[in-house]
């Protein structure tokens, strides 16, 4: 008996804790308690929709404490079941109308299904945020390289929110203004002395057009000098110069040395063929004293002409010093 009573106690309890899961009685007397109309069959159908009426609920109580009058079960329910999420959303709302900021219902949960954080958004709408720029390199006209870091002060955009651009296109944006007001400055001395020109200059380029955020002030936090880019430019181009005259010298020696031994092969068959003509000497006399062409005297003769000629060679050949 002892067990059975046991048993049928247990059957109890569980049967009540499911009875108050579906059937979430006491988050029914908070709703009436707030001031807020939701009946108990309607508890019991959001758990059969997957819907967590104790996040609608507390949604609906915030709303109605705050005033929001228009805010109904079934919006905050098709939000939940389309991904969105309420508790922020209703969050934003409340904050949006303490701020006096023009939110739609219809506008919040467009722009939490659109991945951005709403209640965020708002809370920025109403204290501006600040962001740091990497630093951006920038080359002066006098060839000065600048490295500078910026602060931008933007404010959200409610209405530019769904399909704005974020904080990567405001920095890249503002970035690409300092690189043009530095590189339009005729001295790097210029920007150093007045450096408040390149936020006005960039300020007046409408950077936030087509972003979800407006960009309140921008401010040159840091300058810094770099490199002398142009004196780094001459100095490539005159190496560059320098490789070119060497490379274009070392053609030319290679077209002298290729002429020298073509002229040398040419003297060389030259040579050669005074050898072989000179070889061809001896049987022409030969053949001359047997065809009695030449006689015996002027044989003679041309030897000493010859002796004559090597006599004048020797005489004017410069004669070398004495070795001490």
């Amino acid at each position: 008996m002892d067990f059975i009573l046991l048993l049928m106690i247990a059957a109890a309890f569980v049967l009540l804790c499911i009875f108050f899961y579906y059937v979430p009685f006491l988050l029914w007397i908070s709703a009436k308690v707030s001031g807020v109309s939701i009946s108990l069959i309607q508890l019991f159908l959001m758990r059969i929709r997957k819907v967590p009426p104790g996040v609608i609920t507390r949604a609906m109580i915030e709303a109605h404490k705050a005033g929001l009058k228009t805010l109904t079960r079934d919006e905050l329910e098709a939000h939940y079941l389309a991904g969105g999420h309420v508790e922020r959303v209703v969050h934003a709302l409340v904050s949006a109308s303490k701020a006096n900021i023009d939110l739609s219902f219809q506008m919040a949960t467009a722009i939490d299904l659109a991945g951005r954080d709403v209640f965020e958004a708002v809370q920025m709408s109403v204290n501006p945020k600040v962001i740091d720029t990497p630093p951006v390199a920038a080359v002066a006209k006098d060839g000065i390289q600048l490295i500078a870091k910026a602060r931008v002060t933007v404010r959200a955009n409610i209405k530019q929110l769904v399909g704005g651009a974020g904080e990567e296109t405001i920095l890249a944006r503002v970035g690409e203004g300092i690189v043009s007001s530095i590189g339009s400055s005729e001295s790097h001395k210029s920007v150093l002395e007045n450096p408040d020109s390149i936020s006005k200059l960039v300020l007046r380029k409408g950077l936030d057009a087509g972003t979800a955020f407006e960009i309140l002030s921008i401010d040159i936090a840091d300058i810094d000098i770099g490199k002398n880019i142009g004196a780094v430019l001459q100095m490539d181009q005159a190496q560059a110069d320098k490789n070119i005259a060497q490379a274009k010298a070392e053609e030319r020696r290679a077209m002298a040395v290729a002429t020298e031994q073509e002229m040398k092969a040419k003297a060389q068959e030259a040579r050669a063929k005074v050898i072989e003509a000179e070889a061809e000497v001896p049987k022409a006399m030969a053949e001359a004293f047997r065809n009695g062409n030449l006689g015996i005297m002027d044989y003679y003769r041309m030897k000493n002409i010859e002796a004559d000629t090597s006599m004048r060679d020797a005489i004017s050949k410069p004669t070398k010093p004495a070795e001490k």
